[in-house]
């Protein structure tokens, strides 16, 4: 049998149970709306969607909490983005913005931005303030899985 993982969808928040091999291809879609599962872009997580994405998939989860008057969090947008492309569909990269979504910045206890939380299965796993360009980011977020 073909190792698999839970996957919510970006598009519907769907969860959705797919071949790991498929996804490391580039070729899982929503068995809901047919929307691709990965596409190396950061997701914009808001309330609703953030418990579906952090606690029901088995995707590591990296969430970049940032507002946008932020001067590092604009010079750190771009690196994040860059680390979607290289570190999905191993983990799955979102952000947060605490100024729309102040329950959440207030619920991980958000006190400087950006800051970055990994998470697995609704668990933090690792937490770092500050910009890092993409090749710290990747590293780090492999550091704390452990590979």
């Amino acid at each position: 049998m073909t190792d698999s993982v839970i996957v919510p969808c970006p598009a519907c928040n769907t969860l959705n149970r797919a071949p790991r091999d498929k996804l490391a291809a580039g070729s899982g879609k929503c068995g809901q709306c047919g929307a691709p599962l990965f596409e190396g872009h950061p997701l914009a997580l808001d309330a609703a969607s953030f418990d579906t994405h952090a606690g029901k998939g088995d995707v590591p989860l990296l969430v970049d909490f940032w507002a946008p008057w932020c001067g590092p969090c604009k010079a750190m947008a771009p690196q994040f983005e860059k680390a979607a492309g290289r570190l999905e569909p191993g983990v799955r990269l979102a952000k947060v913005n605490t100024d729309e979504q102040q329950a959440l910045a207030s619920r991980f206890r958000i006190q400087g931005i950006p800051t970055m939380v990994l998470m697995h299965r609704g668990r933090e796993i690792a937490r770092q303030s500050g910009v890092m360009d993409a090749g710290r980011i990747e590293s780090w977020v492999r550091g704390a899985l452990g590979g």
